[in-house]
């Protein structure tokens, strides 16, 4: 490893050192406050909504969206383990160690890219215009591919691997080398190879699972 990798290494490393249950925790809130805000302006979209408010028409609605909150820490527990034992089991192939505790600690860390989407969603109809739609806000992934083609004349199973393929899923991608690269202190091209052929190997072959059993 050069001087430049090394010097690249320990900054990573240096912007590491915080308490990362504190920082677990600010993700979660994150999620919620963003998703609670953006929810509740899908609701007032809703040609009626007062109207139906007070009938109870969306009951489900709020049930499923409280059951929502209730699970977003579990599942993002579950994606950081997924993704860090991919990454290690990927570099164990290769012959490479990383401890499993730190690459889970920075799959943590990476987790901020994604809170960004959210947050565009939110600020972008935080004020929308009175012919939105429900359908509008909830199609709406800023920089993905999905944002690029027209939903009504896309099969509905190709939806989700479009809104998967995106500019911050890229941006992930790349925290995932430079993170492996500081963690297992391996070279930037060995990095480049191990994230390649363990999470964007496996994160391809989920979305190309998803389109084929889709029904």
């Amino acid at each position: 490893m050069d001087n430049s990798e090394t010097t690249l290494s320990e900054r990573i490393e240096s912007i590491l050192d915080f308490d990362k249950r504190l920082f677990f925790l600010i993700v979660v809130l994150f999620y919620l406050i963003i998703r609670y805000i953006t929810n509740d302006l899908i609701l007032q979209s809703i040609p009626g909504y007062e109207k139906l408010e007070d009938d109870g028409s969306f009951m489900l609605f709020h049930i499923f969206n409280t059951l929502n909150y209730i699970w977003t820490p579990f599942a993002l527990l579950w994606k950081f383990t997924l993704t860090a034992f991919i990454i290690w089991t990927g570099s164990f192939a290769f012959g490479y160690k990383a401890p499993f505790v730190k690459l889970w600690q920075y799959v943590l860390f990476a987790e901020i890219v994604f809170i960004l989407p959210e947050l565009i969603k939110m600020i972008y109809f935080i004020q929308p215009s009175d012919d939105v739609t429900f359908m509008e806000i909830r199609d709406f992934y800023p920089l993905s591919l999905f944002s690029l083609v027209d939903a009504e004349q896309v099969s509905q199973k190709y939806h989700y691997p479009l809104r998967a393929i995106n500019l911050f899923e890229i941006v992930y991608i790349v925290l995932l080398v430079l993170g492996y690269h500081s963690i297992s202190k391996r070279s930037l091209s060995e990095s480049v190879i191990v994230i390649l052929f363990s999470y964007v190997l496996f994160f391809l072959l989920w979305l190309l699972f998803y389109i084929l059993v889709y029904k």
